[in-house]
C-alpha cells in the first residue's frame, strides 16, 4: 500500500462532518466516470447513505493537518451480497488522488471489516473506472465478476467490476 504523503487523522465522522463530506462526493458526482451515483446528495441522503442508516456498518473519515476532509470510506449491506460480505465506498477529494488517502482508510476499514467478523469486502466499480480499478487491486481485491448492464436511475446502464477482498486471508 502507498504510505500518505501527509499527517492524516482517520477516525468516525461527527455531524459537523456531513457538508464537507457531502460537498466532496457532489463533485465526484458532478464530474460523473468514476461513481455510479448520477444524482447529487442533499444533507440528509448523505447521513443515511454514509453515516447512520440501517445498512450502513463503519464510516471513516481522512481529515488532514488543516482539518479538512480528504476523502472517506463505509462499509454497508446494501443490495444483495452473500452471508458474511460487505460492500466498501471510498471517496477521495479530486485534488488528493493518488496521495495515499485511500491507502490510509484501509487500514482502519479493514481492521473494522475483520473486528465485525465479516469474510469479505465487496468492491463494485465502474469499469471505466481506471483510478477506482487500481486502487482497490492494490489494496488487494481480486475480481470475481465483469458484469454488463447494471441498470441505474434515468435508464442508464453501467458496466462493472466486482471486486472482493477476503479479510481473513489478508
Amino acid at each position: 500500500m502507498k504510505p500518505c504523503i501527509e499527517p492524516l487523522t482517520i477516525r468516525p465522522p461527527v455531524d459537523t462532518d456531513i457538508e464537507a463530506m457531502r460537498t466532496l462526493l457532489n463533485e465526484i458526482i458532478r464530474v460523473g466516470g468514476t461513481t455510479a451515483m448520477t444524482n447529487e446528495l442533499a444533507p440528509e441522503e448523505m447521513r443515511e447513505w454514509f453515516i447512520s442508516g440501517n445498512a450502513v456498518v463503519s464510516c471513516l473519515v481522512a481529515v488532514d493537518s488543516d482539518g479538512a476532509i480528504a476523502g472517506f470510506q463505509s462499509l454497508s449491506t446494501y443490495g444483495s451480497l452473500p452471508a458474511g460480505w460487505v460492500d466498501i465506498a471510498t471517496f477521495t477529494s479530486r485534488s488528493r488522488h493518488k496521495s495515499g488517502v485511500g491507502s490510509a482508510l484501509f487500514v482502519h476499514t479493514r481492521e473494522v471489516a475483520s473486528a465485525l467478523g465479516f469474510s469479505a469486502i465487496n468492491a463494485s466499480i465502474r469499469v471505466h473506472n481506471v483510478g477506482g480499478l487500481a486502487y482497490y487491486s492494490r489494496m488487494g481485491f481480486e475480481t470475481y465478476l465483469n458484469e454488463a448492464g447494471d441498470p441505474q436511475d434515468h435508464g442508464r446502464a453501467f458496466n462493472r467490476v466486482h471486486k472482493r477482498f477476503d479479510v481473513a486471508q489478508n
